[in-house]
């Protein structure tokens, strides 16, 4: 269990050091160039990639170059939701994009769509509508006092962004490469493209930035080295491992953001958050 309870708690603590970047003086886009330092380096050293099979003729170039594009584009947007939403819904929306590679699984892929899972995507769609919910024309109580059509779109896109990252990996697995050497190759192409962004931009560095950066490679690796570890040890029992984590990171976040950053959601919010539980619970096997 101890397997599922550090991986959720590595997930969270992400949006927690997301959450806190701007008032420490951390800059965000310098922290995540590092963080893929660090997160390559244990995928390197942990997981026992085979870097070379990269060079080989059926290596998935393309799909690699996206993740390579995506990864911190993605990660950049979920910074920006964490500071504009908060981490509740923050976590909640990137846990729901479960709901795109569940779709392409029966609409590119050719799983057939049992009435179990168009029951969970129809909770979720409807939990997602009601965390994206605003209130008439009010400003959404978020830092900056920007106005609700930022946080909706920063929502929609962690939900787009991760869920399109999970059919790509889906998709790579699919072609046979190994899990820990496509997540080398994704790492190693996310960290040029982040390190090349702050080349053009003339970056000023920040040691600050670099070490939380390192921090944030970390955790963010944690959060999957111990999610493929959970699976190991319940080999027997995937389903407990999707359900557990996904609804331990929205319990959790939750508890994070209400708790320690007073974050307030609507009833509407709360509402989404509940039925984005009990969707998740729908979709995963019995």
């Amino acid at each position: 269990m101890y397997t599922l309870v550090l991986s959720i708690s590595c997930s969270v603590a992400v949006s927690v050091l997301l959450k806190v970047a701007r008032s420490r003086s951390i800059q965000v886009d310098q922290a995540i160039a590092f963080n893929y330092v660090m997160a390559g380096t244990l995928c390197w050293l942990l997981l026992g990639p085979q870097p070379h099979t990269l060079f080989a003729s059926a290596a998935p170039w393309p799909l690699l170059l996206a993740l390579g594009l995506l990864l911190p584009s993605v990660f950049l947007v979920m910074a920006k939701a964490v500071q504009q939403a908060g981490i509740v819904l923050s976590d909640v929306a990137q846990r729901l994009s479960l709901l795109l590679p569940l779709i392409a699984a029966f609409t590119v892929f050719g799983e057939p769509a049992t009435s179990q899972k168009l029951m969970g995507i129809t909770v979720a769609l409807c939990a997602l509508g009601a965390l994206l919910w605003r209130p008439g024309n009010h400003n959404a109580q978020t830092p900056g006092g920007h106005g609700g059509m930022l946080t909706i779109a920063l929502l929609l896109g962690v939900w787009v962004g991760y869920g399109t990252i999970d059919i790509l990996f889906k998709q790579m697995a699919k072609m046979g490469s190994g899990f820990p050497t496509t997540l080398l190759g994704a790492f190693i192409l996310a960290g040029l493209v982040s390190f090349g962004y702050l080349l053009l931009r003339h970056a000023a560095w920040s040691l600050r930035s670099m070490v939380a950066g390192l921090l944030l490679g970390l955790l963010n690796f944690g959060n999957i080295y111990f999610y493929v570890r959970a699976h190991q040890v319940y080999s027997a029992n995937p389903t407990l491992v999707f359900s557990a984590m996904n609804i331990g990171v929205i319990a959790m976040g939750t508890l994070v953001g209400a708790g320690v950053f007073k974050e307030r959601i609507s009833w509407v919010n709360a509402l989404g958050v509940g039925l984005a539980i009990v969707g998740i619970f729908i979709l995963f096997p019995r």
